[in-house]
């Protein structure tokens, strides 16, 4: 089979090890293998990338497993060509599979060019969609936390989301104040005046002072 990529590496990468395969020679020649395990912290990653510039690796294919792929994958991304590859195209692809290493038979496919890297957007594109998602779930967080604490002022009698459309807006956070701070409970006379001008229609003008 023709070796499409001279000098490639493979990952395989578990929760705290990182098993490297490195296959390199030229074409027509004999091919040699190294293979070295490295720790996930930091300073192994560090070593990793260095080890494999040795080499002059071209191309490193990994296995993407659960998130333990990232912080090797963004180490490396800036000096190698990374491929993010498909776990069940490994395991798809004919071969010896169960009896070869996972680092070495990674190797063997990206230097023979039998798999495909899956895609990974720009690292810009990564972090404005790590924020945008955050984002989203602190707003859907403060919206179940809206939702708890209206139901507590339900049980306990109280129509705060009856006068005000929104409970943690202005008009609402001020009647919550109100109803910790005071002593005697709120009447419909004291509600308007801790009202906005959005919550005016809330109020029945027939009862306002």
């Amino acid at each position: 089979m023709d070796t499409l990529i001279n000098r490639c590496a493979g990952l395989d990468v578990h929760k705290d090890t990182v098993v490297a395969c490195v296959r390199f020679g030229d074409q027509g020649a004999s091919r040699q293998s190294q293979t070295h395990t490295f720790k996930t912290t930091t300073v192994e990653l560090l070593a990793l990338r260095d080890w494999l510039k040795a080499f002059d690796v071209d191309v490193v294919g990994m296995e993407s497993t659960g998130v333990y792929w990232k912080p090797v994958y963004y180490m490396l991304e800036d000096e190698f060509e990374c491929w993010l590859l498909n776990a069940r195209h490994l395991r798809n692809v004919p071969g010896r599979k169960t009896d070869v290493a996972d680092a070495a038979w990674i190797a063997q496919l990206v230097a023979h060019g039998l798999v495909k890297p899956s895609f990974v957007p720009p690292k810009q594109i990564r972090e404005l969609r790590n924020l945008t998602r955050y984002r989203k779930a602190q707003i859907e967080e403060r919206s179940r936390e809206a939702q708890r604490l209206d139901k507590v002022l339900q049980d306990a009698g109280i129509k705060l989301s009856s006068v005000a459309t929104h409970v943690l807006g202005v008009s609402g956070k001020a009647m919550l104040k109100a109803l910790i701070w005071w002593r005697a409970p709120p009447t419909h006379r004291s509600w308007p005046i801790l009202r906005r001008e959005r919550c005016a229609g809330s109020f029945p003008t027939s009862r306002m002072p």
